[in-house]
């Protein structure tokens, strides 16, 4: 049966793995007509080890590694570099870690996808993640600056150290892209389509509205991963994007 959506859609859209053991994971990746790109994080990762970024990419499949390292200079380095040799095409690194570490982590990526043979990855700074809501980042961190001031000083501080995108909040999206035009990438969290429930994302909108404010890739999971057709409603977020 032909898809309903292009391929470029497709490759616009990263589903999130969250949430499942390894072998769900696998098999859920190796069923969904059409899927290009997937996230791996934290909990899929600690269970599953590298393997798993082979595995999947064994399946024809990109991959988002989506660790966000926060460690001084050396240490993001070397984690970068092994996890470039991994074939993780985006990695994810904390913009607050500094310009120091993130110009070594940026090396370190380089240097380990060329010892390997891989595409270069992107390096990806987070900002403010997007379950942080303003008034508790103030009380719980004492951050007095604002969201608003805060997201666009740490994408800044992430460009100007050699980061190649940032990870930010789609209400984000079109002052970052205002001050950095492609190809800096700005991939999106708290992807919600019509209808979806929020979950425990603060600052979120839907897939076509994120992708005209300026965003390069959307990350979009429990939307996807725990549909009764996950098929189809890949397709209808791929869909969405053609309007």
């Amino acid at each position: 049966m032909a898809s309903s959506f292009s391929a470029e859609s497709a490759e616009r859209i990263i589903v999130a793995l969250d949430g499942m053991a390894p072998d769900q994971a696998l098999a859920f990746s190796a069923q969904v007509e059409g899927l290009c790109w997937v996230k791996v994080g934290l909990e899929l990762f600690v269970q599953a080890g590298p393997e798993v970024v082979a595995q999947l990419r064994d399946q024809g499949l990109r991959v988002f590694l989506d660790l966000k390292f926060h460690d001084i200079p050396a240490t993001m380095a070397g984690a970068c570099r092994r996890a470039a040799a991994l074939g993780a095409e985006l990695i994810t690194v904390h913009a607050c870690a500094g310009s120091d570490a993130l110009k070594a982590a940026q090396a370190g990526a380089v240097e380990g996808a060329q010892s390997t043979g891989q595409r270069v990855p992107t390096l990806l700074a987070v900002t403010v993640l997007t379950s942080w809501e303003e008034q508790r980042l103030q009380r719980e961190l004492d951050i007095s600056q604002g969201i608003a001031e805060r997201v666009p000083r740490l994408a800044q501080l992430s460009a100007s150290a050699g980061i190649g995108g940032c990870v930010c909040s789609p209400l984000e999206v079109a002052a970052l892209r205002a001050q950095h035009p492609e190809p800096f990438a700005l991939v999106t969290p708290g992807i919600r389509p019509k209808g979806a429930a929020v979950g425990d994302q603060a600052r979120v909108m839907g897939p076509a509205e994120a992708m005209a404010a300026g965003a390069s890739k959307l990350v979009i999971g429990r939307p996807i991963t725990q549909a009764e057709n996950s098929s189809g409603a890949f397709a209808t977020c791929c869909a969405a994007l053609m309007v």
